[in-house]
């Protein structure tokens, strides 16, 4: 394993400017913040969920691309929770002490990188394979994911950076090699108890 990495070092001044700006601000807005923080994963779930259904409609091949969503964003959190384990950086919160507005996780729930901004880009990189526009608004969904997560005080900015590079380089590879699968592949799969999965 790496060393414990401090992450004040990288980008603490940015981290303290961004939760001096949130305890300053309206209490409408960082309420809207942090239920998204908490909770807006998930909306991507429902753009997955809104991509297959509509992709069944499309045909088998299209309904297969959007069932290997899941799979690319479970990979990429995957991909993440191995780097937290490998570099182990405390949260801003336990090491700064600053007051946030969302409670600091317990020791051991590592901050590099940020496993909801890795989650968020992946699913919106997976989904643009899916549906131009799903992914632009996932996208956007994505990128308000990742500034909450520092607006609430529980990652520094390079932790939703590299979560976001690596969410979307791991979606990337994942649906580039389904597009490699066997082009009969769909077909084949809705001649069994997938058919109900596939076509509507």
């Amino acid at each position: 394993m790496f060393p414990a990495l401090t992450g004040s070092s990288v980008d603490g001044p940015l981290y303290r400017h961004v939760v001096d700006l949130a305890r300053h601000s309206p209490a409408w807005l960082d309420g809207l913040v942090a239920v998204w923080s908490a909770y807006g994963l998930a909306v991507f779930a429902l753009l997955m969920l809104v991509g297959w259904w509509r992709a069944r409609r499309a045909g088998a091949d299209a309904a297969m691309t959007a069932l290997a969503v899941p799979v690319a964003v479970l990979a990429a959190f995957a991909a993440d929770s191995v780097l937290k384990l490998l570099v182990r950086e405390d949260r801003p919160c336990r090491g700064l002490g600053f007051r946030t507005l969302e409670a600091c996780p317990a020791r051991g729930d590592w901050s590099f990188p940020s496993n909801h901004t890795a989650i968020a880009f992946a699913a919106a990189v997976a989904l643009y394979f899916v549906s131009r526009r799903l992914g632009v608004v996932a996208a956007v969904c994505a990128g308000a994911m990742g500034a909450s997560r520092v607006w609430v005080g529980v990652h520094y900015p390079h932790d939703v950076a590299v979560g976001a590079a690596l969410g979307a380089a791991v979606a990337f590879l994942a649906m580039t090699a389904v597009g490699r699968l066997p082009k009969d592949l769909p077909q084949r799969l809705s001649g069994t108890r997938l058919r109900a999965l596939l076509v509507s």
